[in-house]
């Protein structure tokens, strides 16, 4: 009997492991590995960058130190704020993950 509940708590503690709740690198939210579908990470998958764009016909806010050829946006969807919510979606991806 004392090996069988040794085996039950170790499944227990897998249980355990499994449902911590882990941190997305992408979107740096905390989720629960349970609920991680398709949808759950929102994120860029490029990055913020200061440079000219391809497309020229474009208005881009510039600071009053940039150069007037420099624009700031993401480079996957043109977004011009740092903090704007993602334009593509995903499962959740952990620091734990390989």
């Amino acid at each position: 009997m004392g090996k069988e509940s040794e085996k039950e708590r170790e499944k227990e503690k897998e249980g355990e492991r499994e449902e911590e709740e882990k941190l997305c690198k992408r979107c740096k939210q905390i989720y629960s590995p349970s609920s991680n579908d398709p949808s759950s990470c929102r994120f860029h998958p490029s990055f913020f960058v200061c440079r000219r764009h391809d497309d020229q016909k474009r208005y881009y806010e510039l600071g009053p130190d940039d150069p007037p050829y420099a624009a700031k946006f993401y480079d996957c969807c043109g977004a011009e704020d740092p903090e704007a919510s993602g334009c593509a979606t995903s499962f959740h991806v952990s620091y734990d993950d390989e």
